[in-house]
C-alpha cells in the first residue's frame, strides 16, 4: 500500500510563476525525499510602481511516506 503526505508550501520569485514553483521544489527537496507532485492552489503577484514586483504561489507538495 502506498501512503502519501501533503504539506503546504509558499514560494516566490521576481521572475515568473513557473520560477516560483521551481523554487518550491528546489527548497523542499533539500529536506523531503520522494516528492510525487506539486499542486498549485493559488497564485498572486505583488505590484510596485505599476509593475509586477513578485510572483507568489501557494502549493501543496505530496511525497511518499516510507515504512520503517
Amino acid at each position: 500500500m502506498s501512503v502519501l503526505k501533503v504539506i503546504e508550501i509558499l514560494g516566490n520569485s521576481p521572475t515568473s510563476f513557473e520560477d516560483a514553483v521551481h523554487n518550491v521544489v528546489k527548497e523542499v527537496s533539500k529536506t523531503v525525499k520522494d516528492i510525487k507532485s506539486v499542486y498549485i492552489q493559488d497564485m498572486q503577484v505583488t505590484v510596485e510602481n505599476n509593475q509586477i514586483a513578485e510572483y507568489r504561489v501557494n502549493t501543496k507538495v505530496s511525497f511518499g511516506v516510507k515504512d520503517n
